[in-house]
């Protein structure tokens, strides 16, 4: 297992990995798959844990930053965080995990940052499909194709067709996404549908509007977490956010991992979700 470096790490000592050591990506170095954690792993009933869990994986730049390297050292450091939490993710029994990793507004970035998200995207994905179909992950992509690079459109449609087949957990990309434009997209496409006359303007409901979304049979979602100590949503799954549960952690995301994941889950279970439903306490006579 390859250690990031926190507050007690040297700098020096991170700079001395390789690229592929810093990502996880060393062969030698694989990421501990599921059910092979050497630690205590929680006990979850089946009914605490949530079906679909979102992620946006915040803090990569300035965690890097902050120890003197770049931002894309954080970028790179980010991706042995997901594959730990992937791991995780199953351990616990998820069925769907959502990731936020390239947002319709992430183009205002530095063209150079741009260029190298697109481009270790489309590297991150041939290297790590095969070790996540081994784990019966189920790859799948929610986004909108314009302005998105063809490598990265074709690696993440080759990682859908890879592993099209398992059913373990479902990790839904989030690349080129943006919130308001899936609302967007779905409203012009059920526009369409009433102007051929194939819906009725009185049959536009919630539950039509939704079988347009980019993956209509993907769950809404019951935890978003967001690293980093930001407390925003930033344009993600608002359609499908409306009566998720809210954490918001301090921990960068390249210091994120299966156990940090536990913990918001553990938390989880502790919520009372009532969907707008409310009664009063029991009082005492």
């Amino acid at each position: 297992m390859v250690a990031y470096p926190d507050p007690a790490c040297s700098v020096e000592k991170f700079r001395a990995l390789t690229p592929m050591e810093r990502a996880g990506a060393d062969p030698d170095a694989r990421v501990i798959g599921p059910g092979q954690w050497p630690g205590p792993v929680p006990s979850f009933a089946k009914d605490e844990v949530p079906a679909h869990v979102a992620l946006v994986m915040d803090g990569n730049g300035r965690w890097a930053n902050a120890l003197g390297l770049t931002r894309t050292e954080g970028h790179r450091a980010g991706e042995y965080a997901l594959m730990d939490t992937i791991a995780g993710a199953i351990d616990a029994g998820v069925r769907y995990l959502s990731v936020y990793t390239f947002s319709t507004e992430n183009w205002k970035r530095s063209p150079g940052e741009v260029r190298f998200l697109m481009s270790y995207a489309s590297d991150v994905l041939a290297r790590r499909t095969a070790q996540l179909k081994e784990w019966g992950v189920r790859i799948r992509w929610s986004g909108r194709e314009p302005r998105l690079w063809k490598s990265v459109i074709r690696a993440l449609k080759e990682a859908e067709e890879a592993t099209c087949a398992n059913t373990t957990l479902d990790v839904v990309m989030c690349v080129n996404y943006g919130g308001r434009a899936e609302i967007v997209d779905a409203a012009r496409d059920l526009a369409r549908d009433v102007r051929a006359g194939r819906l009725k303007p009185e049959g536009v409901t919630e539950k039509s509007f939704a079988r347009h979304l980019y993956l209509p049979d993907v769950p809404d979602v019951d935890l978003m977490i967001r690293t980093s100590g930001e407390q925003r949503l930033s344009n993600y799954l608002l359609w499908q956010l409306a009566y998720s549960e809210l954490m918001f952690v301090d921990t960068p995301w390249p210091l994120f991992d299966r156990e940090a994941l536990w913990d918001c889950l553990l938390d989880f279970t502790g919520r009372e979700r009532r969907f707008g439903a409310a009664s009063d306490a029991h009082i005492k006579p």
